[in-house]
């Protein structure tokens, strides 16, 4: 509510269209946003007219219907973007970074495709082709959120690196997509350590006994992906604009953020040494 009473002082009008007050405030809609990334549905419809619609309307008094409630996600792109940035967790020394593939259409559509032409490029990841995006992001060992950078699948993912990590320190781990004399060199120089595991043309080089401990644990970023997509439904391909598509994001990180199960790792060194001795 303060966000959206100091955008409007803020705001530059173009003089044309009317910015009149709607029945659903932007923190109704963005709370109904979160609620559906939840709610395990599937459907954002199905989600609005049965469980907003018949049970939370007393919550909600002035609902308004699906049609228009769509309308009215575009306005709350950015502030849920800023709500999002304040849900962030700390950095604890021991970061993972990786980057997903977020398909928006089947490979048989995409010379179709209308709604992300011109923003979305193809890109071949692990599975195959893919038409999309690409989300960048950087963990914690507890399963927090520490930066996230949204770009087209084309991308190079050590292009994002400099960004996401300015406010890291300690180790960071990746796979070996990552794999850059020049990274390496400019994030050790301000505390942080890039470690990936080697190619097989590559010569072999000393590893540390607690860096190859991390590395075995990196599959903990591949969980969190893996729920974003699956769980809080980042992904789908039913989009009809791209500020739709920047709100479910959105949505859907600040879903994760506030579950309180996240995937973790209990790290031991000690333990996991004299175990491997």
């Amino acid at each position: 509510q303060f966000f959206e009473q100091f955008s409007q002082t803020r705001t530059i009008s173009n003089g044309k269209r009317r910015r009149r007050a709607t029945c659903l405030s932007q923190s109704e809609v963005m709370t109904i946003l979160v609620l559906y990334h939840l709610s395990g549905y599937k459907n954002l419809k199905a989600f609005y007219l049965q469980e907003i619609l018949r049970h939370h309307s007393s919550d909600f008094p002035r609902l308004c219907s699906y049609q228009r409630f769509v309308q009215l996600q575009s306005r709350c792109v950015m502030p849920l973007f800023f709500y999002l940035l304040t849900k962030l967790g700390s950095c604890t020394g021991i970061s993972f970074i990786d980057a997903t593939p977020l398909k928006v259409c089947h490979n048989l559509r995409i010379p179709s495709h209308r709604v992300f032409r011109g923003s979305a490029e193809r890109d071949k990841s692990s599975t195959g082709w893919y038409y999309g995006f690409k989300l960048h992001l950087a963990i914690n060992e507890k399963g927090e959120i520490l930066g996230f950078y949204l770009t087209s699948a084309n991308v190079d993912e050590r292009e994002t690196v400099d960004w996401i990590t300015q406010d890291l320190w300690g180790k960071l781990i990746g796979d070996k997509g990552y794999i850059s004399k020049s990274l390496f060199e400019k994030l050790m120089q301000r505390g942080l350590k890039l470690i990936t595991k080697l190619r097989k043309n590559m010569k072999n080089r000393f590893v540390e006994m607690e860096d190859k401990l991390l590395l075995r644990k990196r599959a903990i970023i591949e969980t969190v992906n893996d729920q974003l997509k699956n769980i809080s439904n980042i992904e789908h391909s039913r989009h009809r604009s791209l500020w739709n598509f920047l709100g479910n994001l959105a949505s859907g990180l600040i879903a994760y953020c506030w579950k309180e199960k996240k995937p973790s790792l209990n790290l031991n060194f000690k333990d996991l040494i004299s175990f491997v001795a």
